[in-house]
């Protein structure tokens, strides 16, 4: 282990992002799109960010995505453009506030000996979203 790994992993960063959370993509090619958090990637600082899909709802949109072409390697196979989602900067989401549906910075405090997050612009208390589970 080098010295720049050892350095990292003592500098570690509280996310206020979570899994499950409901985010506005605020920079970038998506800018503006609401989705919800498959992902964290808290080594790197980044987020998956997925739409919910009216026509699937068991397979959700992904935000941010990159085409991958895959081409046919048999005769009866087709070939196939596939949007895989690619990981977006924690900077550049925002949590969605549960009272209003707006952007909103996240705070922590404590509450009944928890520490809870909560939105700063109404001070409505973020809940924890329900995960979705792998079956």
């Amino acid at each position: 282990m080098t010295k720049q790994e050892i350095r990292q992993k003592q500098q570690r960063v509280k996310l206020k992002v979570r899994k499950g959370d409901f985010v506005r993509i605020i920079s970038g090619k998506d800018k503006g799109q609401e989705g919800f958090v498959a992902q964290v990637l808290p080594d790197k600082q980044k987020v998956i960010v997925l739409q919910p899909n009216e026509e699937d709802p068991d397979r959700p949109l992904p935000l941010n995505a990159a085409v991958k072409h895959k081409k046919a390697r048999f005769q009866g196979e087709k070939s196939a453009r596939l949007r895989i989602p690619v990981p977006i900067h924690i900077s550049n989401v925002m949590v969605l506030d549960p009272k209003t549906k707006e952007p909103t910075r996240v705070g922590r405090r404590l509450q009944d000996g928890k520490l809870v997050r909560y939105a700063k612009k109404s001070g409505e208390r973020i809940p924890d979203a329900p995960v979705m589970e792998k079956e």
